[in-house]
């Protein structure tokens, strides 16, 4: 496993997914509210609707844990419970997409990640 960067990568999301899963249980936070915003990142990816470069630019905005992270530590520090849940929500996107292999983008091609190109569907090559 140790020389398999991928599926340490995959295992690292893991387990960021249960830790945020378990905090946002733990805090007793709505799991509607979590359902209705799950996937609200993605809507980033209209940015393509513009060009690759400006997609990229608006998909990583979303997709890097910086943003969330900060507004984390920062909703815990002032005591936001609102914000600390939407940190989580997010947090927990970005784990899920990058544990199905949905990485940062380049400006190149939407399927072009820092995890991997992404294969076209039916487009899979025999092992």
């Amino acid at each position: 496993m140790l020389t398999r960067p991928s599926l340490l990568l995959r295992t690292e999301e893991s387990a960021l997914l249960l830790a945020t899963l378990f905090a946002y249980q733990h805090l007793r936070y709505s799991w509607l509210l979590f359902a209705l915003l799950f996937f609200t990142p993605d809507l980033f990816m209209l940015g393509y609707l513009l060009n690759p470069r400006v997609g990229a630019a608006t998909y990583n905005l979303a997709h890097a844990l910086t943003l969330p992270l900060t507004i984390l530590w920062v909703s815990y520090l002032q005591h936001w419970s609102l914000a600390a849940s939407l940190a989580l929500i997010w947090t927990a996107h970005i784990a899920f997409d990058r544990l199905l292999g949905y990485g940062l983008k380049y400006p190149t091609h939407f399927k072009d990640t820092h995890l991997q190109r992404i294969p076209a569907r039916g487009n899979a090559t025999p092992a």
